[in-house]
């Protein structure tokens, strides 16, 4: 078991990867904070394995983070500035991760770290301390807001279907159209299923939220929903188990 440490300044970012760590069952979140200065003296202590570090910080940056690290554990950058990733390879790091970060980008950079510390050591019962920032509690999900470091929080139950838009995702809620950046394909490695299930190469729905199935359509509301060949099996199979 890999223990992490998540630094992030921004407490959405800081969810999101804090619920990434939790899908993973090899990475064990053992502290999240917005003090990269608190993460820097855990990281000596010896409490961390793998720390996922946001760049741009106040007080101390995660550039200057690597350099006091002295290579005590192993770091994966996140940050929304791609400029920095030759500087932080050349400080040994394990990945450089690009906001928004997709789950699936995610796991193959905690892989990169599970093959760099097969022999990660569990974290000691008698040297368990407790978590920075609490783990966000499952029932919702940040998306990327229209502008820079915006994050909306949206609750699973108000979400009634996802339409992808190339690379851009518009989550449909009872008052509102929420459109961000990320595919239909990263957002369905996340979400909670059931009650979602991909029903169309661009069409998430929520289960919960369907008026009627009539042959290949899905009306939810008054929105039509295309039902595609390959995952029709699953719908209905999931239909008649009600």
């Amino acid at each position: 078991m890999i223990r992490c440490l998540a630094v992030d300044d921004e407490a959405p970012a800081l969810a999101i990867l804090a619920d990434y760590i939790d899908q993973v069952p090899f990475l064990k979140l053992v502290g999240a904070t917005t003090n990269a200065v608190e993460a820097l003296t855990w990281v000596q202590q010896g409490r961390a394995d793998l720390v996922f570090l946001d760049i741009q910080m106040p007080k101390l940056n995660g550039l200057q983070f690597l350099k006091l690290n002295g290579n005590k554990c192993k770091v994966i950058l996140t940050t929304a500035y791609p400029e920095y990733a030759l500087e932080g390879y050349e400080n040994d790091v394990v990945d450089y991760l690009l906001k928004p970060i997709s789950f699936e980008r995610f796991l193959k950079a905690a892989q990169k770290a599970l093959a760099l510390l097969p022999g990660a050591p569990p974290e000691p019962t008698t040297l368990a301390a407790p978590v920075l920032a609490a783990t966000p509690p499952p029932g919702h999900m940040f998306v990327k807001g229209e502008t820079k470091n915006k994050y909306l929080r949206i609750s699973y139950p108000d979400i009634l279907y996802i339409e992808g838009l190339s690379n851009y995702i518009a989550i449909q809620l009872p008052t509102q159209r929420v459109v961000t950046y990320q595919t239909l394909r990263e957002l369905t490695e996340t979400l909670p299923q059931p009650p979602f299930l991909r029903v169309h190469k661009s069409f998430i729905v929520s289960l919960d939220k369907i008026r009627m199935v009539d042959g290949n359509t899905i009306y939810i509301g008054d929105k039509l929903i295309p039902v595609g060949e390959t995952y029709r099996e699953q719908l209905y199979r999931l239909i008649r188990q009600g």
